[in-house]
């Protein structure tokens, strides 16, 4: 009888998994056993991908949102010839492996963003449909099309459970993003059982209702439908596809499959030996792989060479026929943006008010024209984040080279699609939305960070200085929260010219995403004739104005509290108290700073310190030491005039002229 090699791949996809999990004694094999057969047809099949060459621009991307089935994937690459290995696959989830639990950017050759809280990998594929779109309408001629594949993926119950994905695939259908392809694996088993405990809505009825095309496969195992909605999601041009699988998890597992058993445990070493008996596969056998499989994947990287190599004849073609647009794509893709825009930079005058919000917009304006990758939008907040690019278009359905997105009150949607925008490479994508409402969107920022993608968020109206809207807008503990995750690089600019350096760090950053922390209420412009120059906020904090001899004490503030502050040191030099303001918009670039410099701005024989902020002072204690004290706000806002809250909770000249009083008697008196 011939070796059905389809059949045979299959189960070794479903028992690499099985034996890696086993192995580990952790993980979860549920989801790869059932959806073993559409890995399997997507890499072997449809994909346009280049095991020698993981990050070749023109492949075909593959998403699994359902990060916790992790094996699935890794199983599959390693078929395929990606640089994992087998001992990678038997040290799944162990310490310092190329294969944790679930998958992480950066990490695996072919794992193509980090997965694993629900949604957010559905969300990423929006975003690179979105970048793939934009550097097409930028690079795409008629003749030649450099950028043209797919973007798919697999999803499960709990993706489109989550609040993320329903706000991805409004946009997706609403943009129209064809070129998003993403198999449903419809099977009916969270961990607390059965998706009818919480789960009851027609999802095909949903999803035609956002705007796709909405497929069926009835049965996961049959390849011909598979491969036929394959075909059929690709011959729709106007819509992304969803296709509903009926899937079984813990495919083939006599006593476990269709249960919440098999979700998140392994299968137990006597369930593996009936699991392999019941497939027909080898019971006395671990990570086996058949040598009719090996010779079956190895024309996947012959063919996958050979994909590449006729892309490569392609581009050569395009850099014959139009040289500077081909260097330029090169350019893009590498993240090189030159150094034209610096020379765009505004400067602003000390005569000046001026919301750093405000300076941040004309930042924007000012380098988009030399910055065409610089793209992005807000949360339905544009006019008052200030990210609209004046000159540009909208990206819409209609017209795919508009560099202003427009996420509609989708917070959380809107940061997960910029991080898929990020990992796609090419583009600079910045989102705006309320300080207050990054709480509606941390999961995707700590996402960003651990995937050391750059993302800028503008993040307007920052403290109880936006006013009357009162406490539910007025952020107060974010700001604490923001800089508690890792890498995140926070910057909150004392005036225009520092937010001009802070979009300066913002665009030449990498490794990480940036956060812009700006004011609602217009600001001083600081006179940079009689203070130290701003260019110096790239060190994080910096001496802005200092005093005569040694200091006795030293001020620290961020944002529009330095302005203030400055004025209460002025009065503490008038009373002969020695007294140093230093600037502070990021504690972050501070911390990258070598300790002589540290030591130069915060010298440690000063023992009397106050930091001024309009936010909860956790952290400062790290700046301000045992002697020192902190003007902050460790309760709600309210609503009022912003000066009259200012006032009210602490934040004038008098009280930090006190707090500065008190802290000089406290290391006086020890």
């Amino acid at each position: 009888m011939p070796v059905n090699v389809d059949q045979l791949s299959i189960n070794t996809i479903r028992f690499l998994a099985v034996d890696a999990i086993q192995k580990a004694n952790s993980g979860h094999p549920g989801m790869p056993m059932g959806c073993a057969p559409i890995a399997y047809s997507l890499y072997t099949k449809f994909m346009k991908h280049n095991p020698a060459n993981p990050k070749w621009l023109n492949r075909d991307r593959f998403i699994l949102s359902a990060g916790h089935g992790s094996m699935l994937l890794y199983s599959i690459l390693h078929l395929c010839g990606y640089e994992i290995s087998m001992d990678d696959i038997k040290n799944f989830r162990q310490w310092k492996s190329i294969t944790p639990g679930h998958p992480e950017f950066g990490l695996t050759p072919g794992v193509e963003t980090t997965t694993g809280p629900l949604g957010q990998g559905f969300a990423n594929a929006i975003g690179m449909a979105i970048a793939q779109e934009y550097l097409g309408s930028m690079f795409n001629k008629d003749d030649i099309k450099i950028l043209d594949h797919y973007i798919y993926g697999i999803c499960s119950d709990g993706d489109l459970m989550e609040g993320v994905s329903h706000e991805a695939a409004s946009i997706a259908g609403h943009l129209k993003l064809d070129k998003v392809i993403f198999f449903y694996d419809d099977n009916k088993i969270t961990i607390d059982g059965s998706t009818s405990l919480a789960f009851s809505e027609d999802v095909a009825k949903r999803f035609a209702g956002y705007g796709w095309q909405v497929l069926n496969v009835d049965d996961v195992n049959d390849l011909n439908q598979i491969e036929s909605a394959v075909k059929e999601a690709q011959s729709e041009n106007s819509k992304p596809t969803l296709i509903i699988t009926k899937t079984h998890i813990g495919y083939g597992s006599p006593n476990k499959q269709d249960t919440a058993s098999v979700h998140g445990s392994p299968l137990g070493e006597e369930e593996v030996k009936l699991t392999k008996k019941n497939l027909g596969w080898h019971e006395d056998k671990t990570f086996f792989v058949p040598d009719e499989v090996r010779t079956h994947f190895s024309s996947v990287k012959t063919r996958g060479e050979k994909a590449e190599e006729e892309w490569n004849t392609l581009f050569n073609k395009y850099k014959e026929k139009y040289p500077e647009d081909a260097a330029r794509f090169l350019s893009v893709m590498s993240g090189d943006s030159g150094d034209e825009w610096k020379s765009k930079l505004p400067e602003f005058d000390a005569e000046e008010k001026l919301a750093t919000r405000a300076a941040s917009g004309k930042v924007i304006n000012s380098v988009a024209g030399s910055l065409p990758t610089l793209i992005g939008g807000s949360a339905d907040l544009a006019p008052s984040n200030n990210t609209l690019i004046k000159e540009a278009d909208d990206f819409s359905a209609d017209n795919r080279s508009g560099r202003n997105f427009h996420f509609g009150i989708r917070e959380h949607g809107m940061a997960s699609i910029l991080n898929g925008m990020a990992l796609y490479g090419g583009v600079i994508p910045y989102g705006g939305t309320f300080l207050v409402f990054y709480d509606y969107l941390r999961p995707a920022l700590r996402l960003a960070s651990l995937s050391g993608v750059k993302v800028i968020y503008v993040f307007t109206h920052d403290s109880i200085g936006l006013g009357e809207d009162g406490p539910t807008h007025q952020p107060v503990e974010h700001l604490s929260s923001l800089r508690a995750i890792p890498k995140v690089v926070v910057i909150r600019p004392a005036d225009a010219n520092e937010t001009v350096e802070a979009w300066k760090v913002a665009i030449e950053h990498t490794g990480s995403p940036v956060a812009l922390i700006l004011t609602r209420q217009k600001l001083p412009v600081l006179d940079r004739t009689k203070l130290a120059s701003a260019d110096n906020l790239n060190k994080g904090a910096y001496v802005l104005k200092d005093c005569d001899g040694d200091p006795e004490l030293i001020l620290m503030a961020s944002g529009s509290e330095a302005s203030i502050t400055l004025d209460a040191a002025d009065k503490l030099n008038e009373e002969g108290i020695k007294t140093r303001v230093v600037s502070f918009p990021s504690w972050g670039l501070f911390e990258q700073q070598d300790e002589e410099y540290k030591e130069s701005v915060l010298p440690s024989k000063v023992k009397a310190r106050v930091s001024v902020e309009a936010g909860v002072a956790q952290g400062w204690e790290k700046y301000t030491g045992s002697y020192g004290a902190s003007v902050s706000i460790e309760t709600f806002g309210a609503s009022a005039p912003a000066n009259v809250l200012f006032e009210k909770y602490g934040f004038t000249i008098e009280n930090i002229i006190s707090v500065a009083h008190k802290t000089l008697k406290k290391v006086e008196e020890d």
